[in-house]
């Protein structure tokens, strides 16, 4: 199992108090202001065999997310509806923390916290996914591999799956005798998408916000929030880790920050998905 724990890395005594004396002074030690993210690369459709996918580059953390569209029977309460799933997989390379097998409690908040975020959004127009109510729907998966980790897994893995569902096409469906045969060469059309979703994960060390948190800094830091926000600007999804408190204050102060931020990467998603081709390099084939 994949183990990552609460305090990584450990860190020299001398480093954590630079941390905390740059964080105090309202600077971070790469350089950044409080409320800055680090630089952002993304490839589009990395995987050519996926139904649509992408490279994330935060920083020094890296995300790919593929997602795949399949035939299942609905849900028996939504039976008009597709399924969406998100699961979350930090590949062991990633960390020296991490170890072959099974995704661990992180790996699994991760995804549902992604998962969250695009259902109270109402990301993706499930109702358009139904083929056959009650009998045959596409069900959307969505698989998130963390494979450098340098921080903020998070607000990675929610733009790579983000990307990767809004580059996403339906294949085409063959009806037949026996029933319904995909056909994964041919494609009719993008999956329906209702809004882009960002999310915004700070850190809160003596009630100083910071956002987009590195891997050093989550080692000192007690208290993180992470907030969904929608392409209205509405706020779908929010997730506190940490032992430490925090007063309400802090959390207008956040959802404030999160606003803010939130519009800037809703802003260069849509830069990104207005000219495609710019992003587009095919890394693995099969």
């Amino acid at each position: 199992m994949s183990i990552t724990p609460e305090k990584e890395p450990l860190l020299p005594r001398i480093q954590v108090e630079n941390i905390v004396k740059s964080i105090k002074k309202g600077e971070r030690i790469d350089g950044r202001g409080l409320t800055d993210y680090r630089p952002i690369e993304v490839i589009l459709n990395p995987i050519i065999k996926a139904s649509g996918s992408s490279l994330v580059k935060l920083g020094g953390t890296q995300v790919i997310a593929g997602v795949k569209l399949e035939l299942e029977e609905p849900f028996p309460d939504r039976p008009g509806e597709g399924v969406l799933q998100v699961h979350a997989e930090f590949v062991p390379l990633a960390s020296p923390s991490f170890e072959p097998g099974p995704p661990d409690e992180n790996a699994i908040e991760v995804a549902r916290v992604i998962d969250r975020s695009l259902r109270e959004s109402k990301a993706v127009k499930l109702d358009a996914l139904s083929i056959e109510p009650g009998k045959i729907v596409w069900s959307v998966y969505t698989d998130i591999y963390l494979v450098d980790h340098q921080g903020n897994i998070i607000d990675t893995s929610m733009l790579a799956s983000m990307l990767a569902l809004a580059t996403s096409r339906i294949p085409e469906l063959i009806k037949g005798e026996n029933g319904y045969k995909v056909d994964y060469t041919k494609y009719v059309g993008p999956l329906p998408i209702n809004t882009l979703v960002a999310t915004v994960t700070m850190g809160i060390y003596n009630d100083i916000i910071i956002v987009d948190p590195l891997l050093e800094e989550e080692a000192v830091i007690d208290s993180f929030i992470t907030i969904a926000i929608d392409e209205s600007g509405r706020i779908c999804g929010i997730q506190k880790r940490g032992v430490k408190g925090f007063s309400r204050s802090i959390l207008d102060n956040a959802v404030e920050i999160a606003l803010s931020k939130g519009r800037e990467l809703m802003d260069l998603m849509k830069k990104i998905l207005n000219n495609p081709s710019e992003y587009m390099k095919p890394l693995v084939s099969e």
